[in-house]
């Protein structure tokens, strides 16, 4: 049996997981303070959770809730950085910088989108998925691509016609 502290943690960790979609597991060793410290408030600006975690605990609540880990994901210096698909989606993108890759410092180590468990490379390509204003943009593209598609065409039929009585006019067989 827990001790009561340990409980208490899981207690917290637990209610702190209720109901998110995304989550990352970080090995987050070697960092100076100052580092650190930068990371967490580019993630907080980001609106991404973050804390460290025990790993015992951590896949003890994980498991509760219905997520089951690799033991490689939960070694070592373990932090939790978690929210909504796009926090964590951000949280991949801030984690993944060239100079914190550079460092080695910090390394995803496996995670979680809606309900579903990622490996390492899978919770690192989040990284690549584009933030909602791109998306939308995407989408916007695609539906209104082919309705521009018709209005040049319909444009085209009453233009080409003007084009070729002006072409008329200008030869003088307008008389």
């Amino acid at each position: 049996m827990p001790n009561l502290v340990n409980q208490l943690v899981c207690k917290e960790l637990s209610t702190e997981f209720e109901g998110i979609d995304g989550l990352l597991l970080i090995s987050f060793g070697g960092l100076t303070v100052e580092e650190s410290e930068k990371i967490r408030g580019d993630l907080a600006a980001k609106g991404v959770s973050f804390r460290m975690v025990q790993n015992k605990l951590a896949r003890r609540v994980l498991a509760e809730k219905g997520f089951d880990f690799p033991k490689e994901a939960l070694k070592g210096n373990t932090a939790v950085a978690y929210g909504d698909a796009e926090a964590a989606i951000n949280a991949a993108k801030i984690l993944t910088d060239p100079a914190l890759k550079k460092a080695g410092k910090v390394t995803i180590q496996g995670g979680m989108l809606e309900s579903n468990v990622l490996g390492a490379a899978d919770a690192n390509q989040l990284a690549n998925v584009p933030d909602r204003d791109t998306l939308r943009a995407k989408i916007l593209g695609c539906i209104s691509g082919p309705a521009r598609m018709l209005v040049g065409t319909i444009h085209a039929v009453p233009g080409g016609l003007a084009r070729v009585l002006q072409a008329h006019v200008d030869k003088g067989g307008a008389e």
